[in-house]
């Protein structure tokens, strides 16, 4: 079927069922009529003015349009050659030097490959990781890659954040994660590890998969078994948090019910639940948004369309959701781990246990 003439607000109604932040079902609002007599001398004015249901619908359409038509011109990305990931035996404390090692060694045959098959920016990106002293946990150069390193002394450690990325996050990307993780061990120090975990093929932004829960289902098993082996290798004492991203704090919300103790949700689209009760977690659910985040601009709504939901929900900053609300600043989509940053000092206190001291938003 031709695009020509296809109207994403006509199909939306047509669609029927939208859900707006967790309050149940209500259709698509048609669109407002004009009064007239005395109402008509401000008519101009009035249609100038946005108005909140107008702009949601626009919104909305706008998400369905990325959903629709967007996958159809996206190019495809060519497959780059990598090992297999190496036999690693199971995560110990007395394992950790031999997993650093091995997968230092699997990134660095990657990169050999990849400058073989002429992909010089990867090459380049493996070669890092593959430098001594990067301790990873894992690493699989197929693909747009899997990577997860640890920061700080992870075999002594009492505290452990563990951050979770959104979309967009590949191999070719890890150091905007890296980047953040670093700041963060920086801010908290001592006997804390700071982990970036890329475990996951996390969606294109402009893709359906960065509009449906889908990728997120298919990720939540993946850092439940993550944290899961953490908690194995340290022992019930050692504190974890999730520190998750946009796009992976809809993963991070299927995998709550994992033993750690909070899990924080920065700018997050919506989760695809309700509430926090839907997380079915014992952990403390934080959930914080910069004031320049443009991520608040997007509908928290969820619409079921051609079989598919399209969107996440109730906001996690808004009541409804139950969080609990932190001041987060006022920086953009980006800027949660920026340095000094009023975000990055709560962050801290909330992994090392101060949350006493974390200011509400």
């Amino acid at each position: 079927m031709g695009l020509r003439g296809w109207d994403p607000a006509a199909v939306i109604g047509a669609a029927g069922r939208v859900r707006s932040g967790g309050r149940g079902r209500a259709a698509v609002p048609g669109p407002a009529h004009v009064g007239s007599g005395e109402g008509d001398r401000t008519g101009e004015a009035e249609r100038r003015r946005p108005r909140p249901g107008r702009l949601r619908r626009t919104l909305l359409a706008a998400l369905v349009t990325g959903a629709v038509v967007v996958p159809l011109s996206a190019a495809v990305r060519p497959r780059i050659p990598a090992p297999a990931p190496a036999a690693l035996a199971p995560l110990s404390v007395a394992t950790l030097t031999t997993t650093y090692r091995a997968n230092r060694a699997d990134a660095a045959e990657a990169s050999r490959m990849a400058a073989a098959h002429g992909d010089r920016g990867r090459a380049a990106k493996d070669r890092a990781l593959a430098s001594p002293g990067r301790d990873l946990l894992a690493f699989d150069g197929r693909g747009t890659g899997r990577v997860t390193e640890v920061f700080g002394d992870l075999a002594t450690a009492r505290r452990i954040a563990v951050l979770v990325p959104g979309s967009d996050t590949t191999l070719d990307t890890f150091d905007r994660l890296r980047t953040g993780a670093q700041t963060l061990h920086r801010a908290v120090g001592g006997s804390t590890a700071v982990i970036a975990w890329l475990g996951y093929d996390t969606p294109r932004t402009l893709s359906t998969g960065a509009l449906t829960t889908t990728g997120a289902e298919r990720a939540a098993p993946l850092l439940e078994r993550f944290v899961g082996e953490l908690r194995g290798a340290l022992g019930p004492a050692a504190r974890i948090s999730l520190l998750c991203h946009s796009y992976g704090t809809v993963v991070c919300a299927r995998a709550a019910s994992a033993d750690v103790q909070d899990v924080v949700l920065l700018g997050s689209p919506g989760t695809g639940l309700d509430s926090v009760a839907d997380l079915h977690t014992r952990a403390r659910v934080w959930a914080g948004r910069g004031t320049g985040d443009w991520i608040a601009d997007v509908p928290h709504l969820r619409a079921d369309l051609f079989g598919t939901t399209v969107g996440f929900g109730t906001d996690p900053v808004s009541p409804d959701f139950g969080a609990r609300v932190f001041a987060a600043g006022d920086g953009g989509h980006s800027d949660y781990f920026a340095p000094a940053s009023v975000c990055l000092a709560d962050l801290a206190r909330i992994v090392l246990g101060r949350t006493s001291e974390v200011p509400r938003a």
